[in-house]
């Protein structure tokens, strides 16, 4: 196969390079012979190989994903998104940091062991320095969206290649991260850095739109069409009309540069002065108004504006301003589309709306449920739980309706009155609903209409008042499309639908598991050791937090009298063996190799060094050390802005509060 004449172009000036120190005139996209410079500068060879140093260990990397929580929460819905639009061409998605480290990676499988061979996975740094030439750090240093196809890329070892990287900014103009698209040079595609730089603008609003809710915001765009669409300009403005933040859409729209910020105010870009803007806002909330720049050009301007300013961090917390505090809080660990369920949740509590539940088995589905119920109006009456799929099809109407003496061969002598009735005044669950019998759901769905349960062997109707949650982990839009569950009771139990994400997915995991770590344990605090955590972190859990509790569970009755750290040592013998397959999964948490189980004979061989590495591991860093660096590091991030430090771990002011006092002098806010 004849090598294409580009290709030899570009190899021969990688060799010009190498002899005479600079890229030869014209040929090469300017970009790129910057980078072939810097790369060159750096000390690395084409030929050259990476040193194995530039991969993040496990508790390293569990610090950069921590310090990078908001980032991979608002990344991963839009990265699925955007995986789906090139899953055909067998690459993958990229979410780096600001330091060049790989985050999050979902990758199509049969590109996967090619990508791992030269380091596309998570905890690998690619930046410039390391990697040479490439989409992910280039862009890092040039501050744009940038394509390295094939040959372009400095190390011959990565020539296989073709990537597409756009960066990630925050309001301030900060540069968060990389988004990334890589793939068999091959299947480069004209339109790609056109798709991975509308995605880096979507994750983009979306930072700004959750993490800075204390400014007044407005959503600007020379059509009113725009406004709510991915092209429209965000403004970030204090209570006395300085801009302080703003998107790119926005900046270009009112031509500002990054210097602006924050010393330039809205009268200096609008004829419309903030106040009136605010009055507008007031009489007619959520209606764009149209505004002339002082260029003469007009603009469509929306502004939201709910929350007060609140500028002053606080040495203490605050009695009042602690939020009110539920059994749905109590299981929050930090995870956005958890809290996001949540909060959905809370609003209808006191209303006649019915709840349905969907997620992955074991991700918690009745937990939840129990703590809605616990969190409602209604906490102090019954929660009556019934599993659909494990009760017998011939029982389940008995169960939930109830019978009359002598309906049926086997029946009480005194009859039930049933389960619908049981949940009177309270709440009833019903658990995989979609495994409850067809000819069932239709005399469900007549109580739930009428709200009278008429028992088994006749007898009266008698009237019923329960708030009605359901789940259930069949997708039951797609079982009543297809006939194996009733639209009508679909649209009867779906009055609001949450779904809970699998732990795979979940950004809370070391949170969660301290969590479970002290329900296990009351009174005694145990920790996991990091690369153990590490591992756990970067498992598939297919059972989701149901498997991963009894594995913590199991490991803990392991420990020794005078043991508080789970190591290696104390897992079953079938999770080590699965967390030996453990190749890759979106969440992605690089970590050592799992020793092997025990009577094989690597284990046999290397059992007592596996066990002192392990142990000295334990000794240097343990969760509650790592706890604490994450703390100074999001606090020396964040110049000492406790809500913002919080924001960036993902945990809530009051709770790093907490955490501060815990730790007494070894950290000052």
């Amino acid at each position: 196969m004849r090598t294409p004449p580009a290709a030899v172009a570009l190899r021969q000036a990688r060799l010009h390079l190498l002899e005479h120190g600079d890229c030869p005139p014209g040929g090469l996209d300017e970009r790129v012979a910057r980078s072939w410079r810097r790369s060159l500068a750096a000390g690395l060879l084409p030929a050259g190989r990476v040193p194995e140093s530039e991969h993040s260990s496990g508790a390293e990397l569990l610090h950069t994903m921590a310090s990078n929580h908001e980032l991979l929460a608002h990344s991963r819905p839009v990265m699925a998104h955007l995986f789906e639009q090139v899953r055909h061409t067998q690459g993958m998605v990229i979410l780096a940091d600001q330091r060049g480290t790989l985050v999050h990676t979902l990758g199509h499988a049969d590109f996967l062991s090619r990508a791992e061979r030269v380091a596309l996975s998570c905890g690998a740094n690619w930046h410039e320095q390391q990697r040479g030439t490439n989409a992910i750090g280039t862009a890092l240093v040039e501050a744009s969206g940038v394509e390295i196809h094939g040959a372009e890329h400095f190390l011959e070892r990565n020539e296989f290649l073709t990537c597409t990287a756009v960066p990630i900014l925050s309001a301030q103009a900060e540069l968060l991260g990389v988004l990334d698209i890589s793939g068999d040079q091959r299947s480069r595609h004209p339109h790609t850095l056109g798709l991975v730089g509308m995605a880096s603008r979507m994750i983009e609003n979306r930072l700004i739109i959750s993490t800075c809710q204390r400014h007044i915001r407005l959503h600007v765009h020379a059509q009113l069409e725009g406004i709510g669409s991915i092209a429209e300009g965000i403004v970030l403005l204090s209570e006395d009309g300085w801009l302080v933040g703003a998107n790119r859409a926005a900046m270009a729209w009112l031509k500002l540069s990054r210097a602006d910020l924050g010393a330039v105010q809205l009268q200096q870009r609008l004829e419309l002065p903030l106040s009136e803007l605010l009055s507008r806002h007031k009489r007619r909330p959520g209606q764009p108004t149209q505004v002339r720049q002082l260029d003469g050009s007009g603009l469509y301007v929306l502004v939201q504006h709910t929350l007060p300013t609140c500028v002053t961090v606080l040495p203490q917390p605050v009695a009042s301003a602690l939020p009110v505090r539920d059994a749905l809080l109590s299981l929050d660990t930090g995870d956005l589309r958890w809290r996001s369920a949540a909060d959905k949740v809370r609003r209808v509590l006191d209303k006649p709306i019915p709840v349905l539940i969907q997620g992955e088995s074991g991700v918690g589905k009745e937990l939840f449920a129990r703590a809605s119920h616990d969190s409602g109006p209604r906490k102090n009456k019954a929660f009556v739980a019934i599993n659909c799929a494990a009760v017998p099809e011939n029982l389940i109407e008995a169960e939930l309706f109830g019978y009359t003496p002598g309906a049926f061969t086997g029946a009480r002598r005194e009859g039930s009155v049933g389960r619908l009735r049981e949940a009177q005044g309270g709440t009833l669950f019903l658990d995989e609903i979609g495994d409850m019998p067809l000819g069932l759901q239709a005399r469900l769905l007549r109580v739930l209409q009428e709200r009278q349960v008429t028992p088994l062997g006749g007898g009266q109707p008698v009237a019923v008042d329960f708030a009605l949650i359901c789940a259930s982990h069949h997708k039951l839009r797609e079982e009543a499309a297809a006939g194996r569950f009733r639209n009508d009771l679909y649209y009867r139990i779906n009055g609001l639908t949450v779904l809970l994400p699998p732990l795979r997915e979940r950004t809370d995991f070391v949170m969660l598991t301290e969590r479970l770590l002290a329900d296990l344990n009351s009174g005694r605090r145990v920790t996991v050791a990091p690369d153990v955590l590490a591992r756990f972190c970067q498992h598939n859990w297919p059972g989701n937090l149901r498997q991963y509790a009894n594995a913590l569970r199991t490991a803990c009755a392991m420990l020794g009298a005078h043991e508080d750290c789970i190591s290696w040592d104390h897992l079953p013998d079938d999770l080590l063996e699965d967390l030996q397959h453990t190749l890759h999964v979106p969440d992605g948490v690089a970590a050592g190799p799992v020793p092997a189980v025990p009577g094989s004979p690597a284990r046999a061989q290397n059992g007592a060094a596996s066990t002192t590495e392990s142990g000295n591991v334990t000794l240097l860093h343990n969760l509650q050390a790592l706890s604490r660096q994450a703390i100074h590091q999001a606090l020396d991030a964040s110049s000492g802005n406790v809500s913002l430090a919080a924001r960036r771990l993902g945990i809530s002011r009051q709770t790093l509060y907490r955490k501060l006092a815990e730790a007494g002098a070894g950290i000052r806010a």
